[in-house]
């Protein structure tokens, strides 16, 4: 079931007091259309009346996706201190009211930003797995290792021969480039993790990103 509540915000710019629409869970097989809203950037984001400023509500937000087993926590913070936190206290949580039972073939993943929220929609409905993509996403950053800090990658799409876009971004200067990834190269390291141990869905909450990816890889 998708849940909202109906909120007074100030304009971070002008501050003028507006009217929105918060959403915290976002039920896929009942709101198609919030799902186009929040992919467009739109969902939980404030558009001043009077100014025009637009600003990010950071709002925790529970996106379930029943047809392809997919439920996404998101919860915003601040720091990655933050973020471990607000992590084991879901997989705790998780854990004492029995929903893992429920939610057995799931992939349960947990985010902390808005942009890898909307970054692990588009790869799951890509038909990719996460965790095949950040692998490659840090092989990529890796091509250039003295770069690879002062730079983010993010799933920009797949192609219909089934590769795979990578897009880079500078951190100081926000240029951005891409890279593509052949399809014989996805379905490679996809198995070689499968054969390592790796599942194909979640027994619990994982937080699937460059730090799981760089643990995978041994660097």
């Amino acid at each position: 079931m998708s849940l909202n509540t109906q909120e007074k915000i100030r304009c971070p710019k002008c501050g003028t007091l507006n009217d929105i629409t918060l959403w915290q869970s976002l039920t896929v097989s009942d709101s198609q259309d919030l799902k186009q809203e929040l992919l467009s950037g739109k969902l939980n984001v404030l558009t001043c009346s009077d100014c025009g400023a637009r600003a990010l509500v950071p709002t925790p937000l529970l996106y379930h996706d029943e047809d392809k087993k997919l439920m996404i926590s998101f919860m915003p913070t601040e720091t990655a201190e933050e973020a471990q936190k607000q992590f084991a206290s879901i997989k705790e949580s998780s854990r004492q009211s029995g929903e893992l039972n429920e939610l057995c073939g799931y992939n349960l993943r947990y985010v902390s930003d808005y942009n890898s929220l909307l970054e692990k929609i588009l790869i799951f409905d890509s038909g990719l797995n996460d965790k095949t993509v950040e692998v490659i996403k840090l092989m990529v950053l890796m091509q250039e290792p003295e770069l690879a800090e002062k730079r983010s990658a993010l799933f920009g799409k797949k192609y219909e021969d089934g590769s795979v876009e990578i897009m880079v971004q500078n951190l100081d200067d926000g240029a951005v480039f891409t890279s593509r990834a052949p399809a014989e190269t996805y379905t490679t390291i996809h198995t070689e993790l499968l054969r390592s141990g790796v599942k194909d869905i979640s027994f619990d909450w994982e937080m699937v990103d460059k730090d799981y990816a760089a643990k995978l890889l041994g660097y």
